[in-house]
């Protein structure tokens, strides 16, 4: 039977079929702009469209859905908290969605489907088939995470299993969207480290050309940028393995794609971590963009 899954962010709304579980082969995949500044119910009518077009160019029609979303579906309330895309929030958008499509609808946090499929097909069985426990971070537009544990995501009793991204960190980082002050997705997060790099130097710039002159060694601020970068991401990554000493951290999202945080980075945790070596392994996504849609599908 064939899985459907979508991937609901910020800016685009990605869907794809799969042949199995056992075969993922996509039968169709597509993405629309999500548009969410229009709106909660625009946002519902967004993921309906994407829908409709999958069943267009798929001849198939889903039985259900899953779903995976900045933000969480409290299991208490069964109303949406947490997300950045702020609409969602209060809202039963399961609930919503399922009358909106007339099938059996599935939530999960994005960060939770990126490090399930990332678990079950992508780089962790490349690199460590006998992997108990993996973190799967996601580090872009913000910052998240998800917890596997022997196959099983751990949502947690309030649902907010994984997310470090909403520890308190620095306080230099600002007030964050949640509400508090200086949280891991306000100090390197992509438009933290932005915010950050603009304070010194006085010229906003995007953080890939932030890395780029840093890398080039011509600008001293964006160097400093770096060095917040991967000092942050030590001390706070080292935290979450001092909790629950995962085999394997795999590194999300745009930020993940800095070839710094892998070495220098790196070297920062085994400096914070309670132990005289490190022996967690670091590594980069097998699916990329593509494993919270496929998590989602496996929902």
């Amino acid at each position: 039977m064939a899985l459907w899954g979508i991937d609901l962010g910020g800016t685009k709304i990605e869907g794809i079929v799969v042949e199995s579980k056992e075969h993922l082969t996509p039968l169709a995949r597509l993405r629309v702009a999500t548009e969410a500044h229009l709106g909660y119910q625009h946002i519902l009518g967004r993921v309906k469209l994407l829908v409709e077009r999958l069943i267009e160019e798929t001849g198939l029609r889903p039985t259900s859905l899953g779903v995976a979303l900045p933000g969480t579906l409290d299991p208490i309330t069964g109303l949406m908290k947490n997300a950045n895309t702020t609409a969602l929030n209060g809202m039963p958008f399961d609930r919503d969605l399922e009358l909106a499509l007339g099938i059996p609808v599935k939530l999960s946090n994005d960060a939770n489907c990126f490090a399930i499929a990332e678990t079950l097909m992508g780089v962790v069985p490349d690199l460590l088939p006998e992997a108990q426990v993996v973190f799967g971070i996601i580090m872009g537009t913000g910052v998240g995470g998800g917890v596997v544990v022997r196959g099983q995501v751990i949502g947690g009793r309030q649902g907010i299993g994984g997310e470090w991204g909403h520890n308190h960190l620095d306080d230099s980082g600002g007030k964050c969207y949640c509400g508090r002050t200086g949280c891991v997705e306000t100090v390197f997060s992509g438009p933290g480290l932005e915010r950050y790099y603009q304070g010194l130097s006085g010229v906003a710039l995007p953080l890939k050309e932030i890395v780029g002159r840093a890398e080039a060694g011509e600008d001293i601020y964006a160097e400093r940028t770096m060095q917040r970068l991967v000092q942050s991401f030590g001390r706070a990554v080292a935290t979450v393995i001092n909790i629950i000493d995962p085999d394997v951290v795999v590194i999300g999202g745009g930020v993940g794609n800095i070839d710094r945080i892998y070495t220098e980075g790196v070297d920062q945790v085994r400096t914070h971590v309670f132990n005289h070596r490190l022996d967690t392994i670091f590594t980069k996504p097998k699916l990329g963009d593509s494993a919270g849609v496929y998590g989602a599908a496996l929902l």
